[in-house]
Order: C-alpha cells, then sequence, then structure tokens
C-alpha cells in the first residue's frame, strides 16, 4: 500500500504579516516508511507558537502536535516535531507512516492569550491544509 499526501499550493499568510509554508505535494510514501510533512513559518512575534492539527474524515479537526519550547521535541501517537525558531520550522515526522494515518494535517501559528480563570484560548492566526490519504 502507497500513503499520497496531497496539499493545496501556496501558503497562507495573516493580516498582520504572518505566514506558514507546508510540503508541496503530491508527496508519495510507502506504508511503514518515513513521513515527512515540513512547516515553515515567519512571524515577528516571538511568543508564537506551533501547532499540527490532524483532521479524520468527518471529524473535527484535532491538535496532534504543539511547539511551546524551542529545540524541543514533542511527541504523540508515534508522530513527532520540534520546534527549531533558529531556522522557522516546525516539520512534522512519522517513522512508520499507516493507512489509518490518513487525514488532512494542518500546520498553525498562533498566540496564546490568558482568559480569566488562569486558562488559555488557542486563537489561530495562520494556517495550511495538507491532504493525507492511503491509495493501493
Amino acid at each position: 500500500m502507497i500513503v499520497i499526501v496531497f496539499q493545496e499550493p501556496g501558503y497562507r499568510r495573516g493580516n498582520n504579516g504572518d505566514s506558514v509554508n507546508q510540503t508541496e505535494g503530491p508527496v508519495t510514501v510507502s506504508e511503514g516508511a518515513l513521513m515527512t510533512l515540513n512547516c515553515t513559518y515567519q512571524t515577528a512575534d516571538f511568543s508564537s507558537y506551533l501547532y499540527w492539527y490532524v483532521q479524520h474524515l468527518n471529524k473535527a479537526p484535532q491538535v496532534l502536535l504543539k511547539g511551546l519550547t524551542a529545540d524541543k521535541k514533542v511527541e504523540h501517537e508515534g508522530f513527532q516535531a520540534t520546534l527549531v525558531k533558529s531556522d522557522s520550522s516546525f516539520h512534522l515526522q512519522k517513522r512508520a507512516v499507516q493507512a489509518s494515518d490518513s487525514a488532512v494535517y494542518y500546520c498553525a501559528l498562533s498566540d496564546t492569550v490568558t482568559q480569566g480563570c488562569g486558562g488559555a484560548e488557542h486563537k489561530p492566526r495562520v494556517q495550511m491544509g495538507l491532504w493525507l490519504w492511503a491509495a493501493l
């Protein structure tokens, strides 16, 4: 089985000049192989966070990974990414991609604002969609 990654071309730019740029598609990956989805960004706000979202068919997007600290690897369900502020990147990887990973993947840049009870609200400023699905 082969996993094929598609994405809309180009990049997204927010009203404030922030931008997110993802891997150009299509990208073909064999099941069980390493998958890398590149995400680079531009922002003047050094307190910005990076997020990877996953959206499975007929489901709402969910946060897959969030990069809050520079040069710290984050992992979840076999996916990993490291927020590298020196080259403005937050690349998503999975060592052995499976057909069940078929979904839409979004890289998002945001800031976080404090709410009244000390919680935080995620406010995406810029995001980019990436389609990933399995094909025989």
